[in-house]
């Protein structure tokens, strides 16, 4: 039986109902940055730090974005709240070369993005870094 490829507009569609009915796992949401964007392109994230790390309490903002070709190509991810996080650069954007991200597929979504990170946070290379000064942003001068 051959898969049924459901377009773009409803996959992310479907992406919005699930962040906003709160059927996301724990310590992760998402939803639209702009309510008006009939693109869906632009997702506004957010990552509560795990528990027993440096992220602990901490509350990280991402920006999502998911281009024409989502969801055969994966987005690009970037955080807005400034992290040390080793697959992280100097502007916040997430490397392509993540895990996650490297090895898309279509039947992922962005909540596996954002679990994915979250588990990162949490793992043995990450979870002790020195953060930056809680509330700072990339876009902070």
């Amino acid at each position: 039986m051959e898969e049924v490829v459901v377009p773009r507009s409803f996959r992310l569609l479907d992406e919005l109902e699930r962040g906003q009915k709160g059927q996301a796992s724990d310590g992760v949401s998402w939803g639209l940055d702009n309510p008006d964007d009939i693109t869906l392109g632009t997702w506004a994230c957010t990552i509560f730090g795990p528990p027993n790390t440096t992220f602990e309490n901490r509350i990280y903002s991402l920006t999502i974005e998911c281009g024409p070709n989502y969801p055969n190509e994966a987005p690009q991810v970037k955080f807005n709240t400034k992290i040390a996080l080793n697959c992280v650069d100097s502007r916040g954007i997430v490397s392509p070369n993540f895990p996650i991200l490297k090895q898309w597929q279509r039947n992922f979504f962005i909540e596996n993005v954002l679990i994915a990170l979250r588990h990162e946070m949490a793992s043995n290379a990450n979870r002790r870094l020195a953060q930056p000064l809680e509330g700072t942003c990339y876009n902070d001068l």
